[in-house]
């Protein structure tokens, strides 16, 4: 049995669009592939025939995977949420306490992670030393620069 992962409705829904993605338009690409290989001829010492069953191979293992995943996947009930301390899901202004930036960042599932749009992952060295600190404690995080130190000043959902 999976365990299951909590999920945001727009982040389960982009897993639900790239399973469809690779369903509707992947599995008959591949499939299409493999029908020209094949019309090809002799099979055993076709390169092509071989590649596009490995990708055909690959690519059903990854829809398993995400079929699994929304199978096993929650909606965290955002409005129930406790901001008194850093959790999952969390979004949190945090300042360089050597550099006086300032950052904010949401607390996010690894597939849900975004850089750009501000989305770290709670296994991440940041996300991981943010988790469970409250408002005014300073996380010391080991980054690959080194140790930073953080303060946490606003936690909010």
């Amino acid at each position: 049995m999976s365990e299951i992962k909590y999920f945001t409705p727009e982040g389960l829904q982009k897993l639900k669009d790239e399973l469809d993605d690779l369903i509707l338009r992947e599995r008959p690409r591949i499939v299409q592939a493999i029908q020209e290989a094949r019309d090809k001829g002799d099979l055993s010492e076709n390169a092509e025939y071989d590649a596009a069953k490995e990708a055909q191979g690959l690519l059903e293992a990854k829809i398993a995977e995400l079929q699994d995943l929304i199978f096993n996947a929650r909606i965290l009930d955002e409005s129930k949420m406790d901001t008194s301390k850093v959790l999952l899901y969390s979004t949190v202004k945090i300042k360089n306490i050597k550099s006086n930036m300032m950052m904010t960042y949401a607390i996010v599932p690894e597939k849900e992670a975004n850089f750009k749009e501000g989305k770290i992952s709670i296994n991440s060295p940041i996300g991981k030393g943010l988790l469970g600190k409250q408002v005014g404690e300073i996380a010391e995080i080991m980054v690959p620069a080194g140790k930073v130190q953080f303060e946490i000043l606003e936690i909010t959902r």
